[in-house]
C-alpha cells in the first residue's frame, strides 16, 4: 500500500487516539527500520523499550515459526510445555517463585493489584484495603492501572477511579511513611520511572521502602515494565538496588514484539493470595507467547545481553554528557544502563520530529525529555551514529528558534 494511501485509510478507519508520525515503516534489519520508500532510521526508542534484540533475530524468529506450524493456542484449562519453559526461565531471572502471563503491561499491574487486596484481605479477613502509589508515575491505561498512576492528565477524564489509592513522593520516604495506615495493604512504583521523566529509583530510598514494608507487613510492587528485562544492566532493575520486590510486573521486551506480560509473586505472597476463580486470561501464557518468552531468554543468554549493556551503556551516558555541555538546551541527563533522558528546553516533539526527518527514532518522556530506550544489542559505533544525526537535528532547531 502506497504511504500516504496508507496513511489516509488510517486516519479514516481507526480509533483516533494517537498522533502518529507521518510514517509507515515496513520492515527492520538489526537496530535500523525502513519505511516503505526505503528509507532507513537509526531506532534508539525500540517500539518503546520493546524489542530488545533489535530487528531480524534469526534464532528468535525460528522459534516463533516453529511454534505456529505446532500450536498456537489452547486455553489456560490446559498444560503445554513452552508456557512451563518460560516461566522456568523468567523465574530463575528474577528470583521470584510464581508467575501469572497476561497479554500487556497494563493487565500485569492489574493483576499485581488484585493479588496485594487479595493478600491483604486474606491476613485480615476483610476487604476495604488501599494502596500507595507514586506522583508522576505511569502504570498502564486500564482503570485499575490509572488509578495507582500518578498522573492528573491521565487520570481526570475517567475519574471516578478505584478508590484508596493516596499518592507519595518519589523519592521522598517520609511522604510514604505518611500515608500508611492499617489498611495499607501494598505500595506500588517503578524502579526507574519511565513516563514521568526517566527518574531512577534512590538506593535509600527504596531500601527504605522495603524495611516499612516488612515492618507493617505491607506487599512491595514494583513496575519493571520498561526498565526490566536487561535495561539497566541486570534482567531487572531492582536487582541492582538488591532490593526484592513481593509482587513484579513485567511485559515490553519479555515478549521482544509478541504481546505478553506477567507478574511474579513470592512464595510467601502467592501463597496468601489468588486462588482458582479470583483471576484468569483467555490468550496470555498461550504456547505462541510461551515460545516467545523462552526464546527471548535463550538469545539473551546466548547474546550475554546484560553484560553488553553493563559495557555500552556508559559510553552512551558520556556522548550524553558531552551533547548536554554543548547545547544550551539542553540541561541536565538521567537514566540508569540502556534507559536515558535528557531534559531538552526546546519542545521535544519538535524534536523527534526533526530528528525523524533526519533518520532517527527517538521519543519523549514527560513534558521536556528526550528519551533513549534503544535495543539492548546496540555498538558504540550506533551511540556515535545518533550523536551526529541529533545535533545535526537541535542545530536546525536552534537556528529556527533563534530566526523567529
Amino acid at each position: 500500500m502506497e504511504r500516504n494511501h496508507c496513511i489516509a485509510e488510517a486516519e479514516s478507519r481507526l480509533l483516533h487516539t494517537y498522533n502518529r508520525f507521518p510514517v509507515v515503516f515496513e520492515r527492520g534489519d538489526g537496530v535500523y527500520l525502513y519505511d516503505t520508500e526505503g528509507k532507513a532510521y537509526l531506532d534508539f526508542a525500540a517500539g518503546i523499550a520493546v524489542c530488545a534484540l533489535g530487528y531480524g533475530n534469526r534464532a528468535y524468529q525460528a522459534a516463533l515459526k516453529r511454534q505456529t506450524e505446532l500450536l498456537m493456542h489452547t486455553s489456560n484449562l490446559y498444560y503445554n510445555r513452552p508456557t512451563v519453559d518460560a516461566a522456568q526461565k523468567v523465574l530463575a531471572a528474577s528470583e521470584m517463585d510464581r508467575i501469572f502471563f497476561t497479554n500487556s503491561g497494563t493487565e500485569a499491574i492489574e493483576g499485581a493489584v488484585k493479588a496485594a487486596k487479595k493478600y491483604a484481605c486474606t491476613r485480615d479477613d476483610h476487604a476495604g484495603h488501599e494502596i500507595i502509589a507514586m506522583n508522576h508515575s505511569f502504570h498502564g491505561r486500564s482503570i485499575g492501572a490509572l488509578s495507582v498512576t500518578g498522573n492528573d492528565h491521565y487520570r481526570e477524564p475517567f475519574e471516578p477511579l478505584m478508590p484508596g489509592v493516596h499518592f507519595a513522593d518519589f523519592n521522598d520516604l517520609e511522604s510514604v511513611c505518611s500515608l500508611v495506615t492499617d489498611r495499607t495493604c501494598a505500595v506500588i512504583m517503578e524502579t526507574v520511572q519511565g513516563e514521568g521523566g526517566i527518574y531512577p529509583a534512590d538506593p535509600e530510598f527504596l531500601k527504605g521502602v522495603r524495611a516499612l514494608c516488612d515492618e507493617k507487613d505491607i506487599l512491595l510492587i514494583l513496575d519493571e515494565i520498561q526498565c526490566g528485562m536487561g535495561r539497566t544492566g541486570e534482567m531487572f532493575a531492582w536487582q541492582n538496588y538488591g532490593v526484592k520486590p513481593d509482587i513484579m510486573a513485567c511485559a515490553k521486551a519479555l515478549g521482544c514484539g509478541v504481546p505478553v506480560g506477567a507478574f511474579l509473586m513470592t512464595g510467601r505472597a502467592a501463597a496468601s493470595s489468588l486462588a482458582p476463580g479470583d483471576h484468569g486470561t483467555t490468550y496470555g501464557g498461550n504456547p505462541f507467547a510461551g515460545a516467545a518468552v523462552s526464546a527471548v531468554f535463550d538469545e539473551f543468554e546466548r547474546l550475554h545481553v546484560p553484560e553488553h549493556v553493563k559495557a555500552v551503556a556508559p559510553y552512551l551516558e558520556a556522548q550524553l554528557d558531552a551533547l548536554v555541555a554543548e547545547f544550551d538546551c539542553l540541561t541536565q541527563r538521567r537514566g540508569m544502563g540502556l534507559m536515558q533522558g535528557v531534559v531538552c528546553t526546546i519542545p521535544v516533539g519538535q524534536v523527534c520530529a526533526e530528528a525523524l526527518k533526519n533518520g532517527l527514532i527517538v521519543i519523549t518522556a514527560g513534558a521536556d525529555v528526550i528519551r533513549f530506550v534503544p535495543p539492548l544489542v546496540i555498538t558504540e559505533a550506533d551511540v556515535d551514529k545518533m550523536i551526529i544525526i541529533l545535533k545535526k537535528t537541535l542545530n536546525t532547531l536552534v537556528k529556527s528558534v533563534i530566526n523567529r
